[in-house]
């Protein structure tokens, strides 16, 4: 008697989920049994290199937005281009990345082979790092689910349009944002992101002359420490002055000052959309902190790779 269609079918999904059963799972223990040194050797190498270079904890956030809202959290920044492929790192918004970053995710990786070779995922890697040191500077402690796969593609071409830019209009980059799920809210948390790291003064030296956003005094002393831009582009100026290495409400309360660093800081402030937003957090650090902690919960499994689509690199910057 021949067995029905249906059943068939019910039976070939069955046996599917029996060969991979947890490929395209993730949960918060994913390296408890096949290396569960993981969390204690991402503390020493995350803890280790922030002391040495404390920019890392800023430089590996900015990674992490850059690697996830290209195209999803796959670590497919980290791959260098080839002769015969331009990487997504080598995109031009990409090439003031710091070197600190990358090299954290380096040492992680090489720490990991030794203890657990070809067991933990670069992408992985890039999330938990900027979990601890978001954490490490004074941010809220929120959790990473785990079990991405690393990303076998990685073009510069893919970069344009998926990342936003200081000098777009605040309402093109609520737009960017919304085409990934993201609300305005979230948006808004997450730039709070800017109250580490810095930016080069090619970033907003165009706008200390005509934008009458900026605080007098701040503008001045602006134009003073930008002034030597031309003979040195790598110049920059922390994102917040008042509290540059530490994580808190302060860059929201800047804004209302006109301490606003970049174009796109005064956008956040002076659009309707998302002023509300940041008022609220401007006062209340524990709001910001509540909100930024989910959205970066939500922009971590974004886009995301799992079984067959991805691979375990066993480097970071090449596939394999």
């Amino acid at each position: 008697m021949a067995m029905p269609k249906e059943q068939f079918f019910l039976i070939l999904i069955s046996f599917s989920s029996l060969i991979y059963p947890s490929q395209s799972r993730l949960s918060y223990n994913y390296y408890s049994k096949s290396c569960p040194n993981f969390n204690k050797i991402m503390q020493e190498t995350v803890t280790s290199k922030q002391i040495t270079s404390p920019s890392t904890a800023a430089g590996t956030l900015r990674l992490f937005f850059h690697d996830c809202l290209t195209n999803g959290c796959d670590a497919s920044i980290l791959i260098s281009s080839t002769p015969f492929n331009s990487a997504e790192r080598d995109a031009d918004i990409n090439l003031s990345l710091p070197g600190d970053a990358f090299d954290l995710v380096t040492r992680a990786k090489t720490a990991l082979e030794l203890s657990c070779p070809n067991t933990v995922s670069c992408a992985d890697i890039l999330a938990t790092a900027t979990r601890d040191l978001v954490t490490m500077v004074g941010g809220p402690f929120y959790n990473v689910l785990l079990g991405r796969k690393d990303y076998r593609i990685s073009k510069s071409s893919y970069v344009e349009g998926n990342l936003p830019r200081p000098t777009m209009p605040m309402s093109k980059i609520i737009s960017l944002f919304a085409a990934k799920g993201f609300g305005v809210q979230e948006m808004v948390a997450l730039s709070g992101a800017h109250t580490i790291g810095f930016s080069h003064c090619k970033e907003f030296k165009s706008y200390l002359y005509n934008d009458t956003h900026y605080n007098q005094r701040f503008v001045q002393a602006l134009r003073n420490a930008c002034a030597d831009y031309p003979k040195n582009p790598t110049l920059s100026v922390f994102n917040d002055i008042m509290t540059p290495n530490n994580f808190d409400n302060k860059y929201f309360d800047n804004l209302g000052k006109g301490l606003g660093l970049l174009e796109s800081d005064h956008g956040l402030h002076n659009n309707p959309m998302t002023n509300p937003f940041v008022e609220i957090y401007a006062k209340d650090e524990k709001k910001f902190f509540q909100d930024f902690a989910r959205a970066m919960e939500k922009l971590s499994v974004y886009g995301i790779k799992t079984g067959r689509r991805g691979e375990i690199r066993r480097r970071c910057d090449a596939i394999n």
